[in-house]
């Protein structure tokens, strides 16, 4: 008995050693030796990371994720390197990037320092803050409008947590129920089961723009804070951080990256052809000189 559990305890510290090894191994080892890098997409996340009636994302997101797979390749001297695309949600892309199920995620992630425990990220490439998409009809113009009413946002999102905080420092006693999906969060307020959803104002923005009746929909409130989007990647990997960030320092400072930003937050955006007329933050225009990858806290 006493070997049978000498023998359990050593294979248990075993695994959990092999386990800790893959999850700070190299990413670019991992993907040499594989010959394959897994990247992550959101099949709604307009007009970052979504799915237009395919398997393949496109948006501004899935436009740095190419660019970064391409300077994989180079750097790894492997033109012929296999990659793989998975879905992944708010709930899930955090725990399925640390296991070692995929390899990258460039959506519409936000860099906090929660979160920073866990992933780390890469230079800021957008700034956005938590607003509330309504039914034009409703009468709701802001925060205070929504006083023990239903509040849809969208599970595994800041979003959600600033929201129910803000109710409770407020007391407004907001009911809050949370979508699987963005898409789903929409779909509560066009059923009128809840009466707006908090999220990003940019991905409202793009919802609304491909929802099904976009006339009959605004977005309202002040924006509750000032969040930055960043491509994630596993904690402790400083080789393929400097690679990331190598990729979005040569697009920020070659010019490449403004024109993706105005090819997709300033002219018409597939499926309908919608322009969101979004120029480009202020924040986001002092980023491309600091290049920094400062969190929210």
């Amino acid at each position: 008995m006493k070997l049978t559990h000498l023998m359990t305890a050593v294979l248990l510290t075993a695994g959990l050693t092999a386990t800790a090894g893959a999850q700070t191994a190299s990413t670019l080892k991992k993907v040499a030796d594989s010959n394959k890098i897994t990247v992550s997409y959101r099949e709604a996340s307009v007009p970052f990371s979504y799915l237009i009636g395919s398997k393949t994302s496109v948006g501004f997101s899935a436009e740095l994720t190419e660019a970064i797979i391409d300077d994989v390749r180079k750097k790894l001297k492997k033109p012929n390197l296999e990659v793989s695309y998975m879905p992944v949600t708010s709930q899930n892309r955090i725990p399925l990037l640390v296991n070692g199920t995929y390899d990258l995620e460039c959506g519409s992630t936000t860099n906090n320092s929660a979160r920073g425990k866990d992933v780390a990220f890469a230079i800021n490439h957008f700034y956005t803050g938590t607003r509330l998409l309504v039914k034009k009809s409703s009468g709701i113009k802001n925060y205070a409008d929504l006083a023990k009413k239903t509040v849809a946002s969208t599970t595994g999102t800041t979003n959600a947590q600033v929201i129910r905080k803000y109710s409770a420092d407020k007391k407004l006693d907001m009911q809050l129920i949370l979508g699987k999906d963005h898409d789903d969060s929409l779909l509560l307020v066009e059923s009128d089961r809840a009466v707006a959803f908090a999220m990003d104002d940019i991905l409202l923005f793009g919802l609304m723009a491909n929802s099904k009746n976009p006339a009959s929909l605004e977005v309202v409130g002040d924006s509750l804070q000032v969040e930055p989007y960043a491509c994630m990647l596993r904690k402790d990997d400083p080789e393929f951080k400097k690679l990331v960030d190598g990729t979005i320092t040569r697009l920020m400072k070659s010019g490449e990256f403004a024109k993706m930003y105005a090819k997709w937050f300033t002219s018409p955006i597939p499926p309908k052809g919608v322009n969101l007329n979004l120029p480009m933050s202020e924040e986001l225009k002092a980023n491309l000189k600091a290049l920094s990858d400062k969190p929210a806290m």
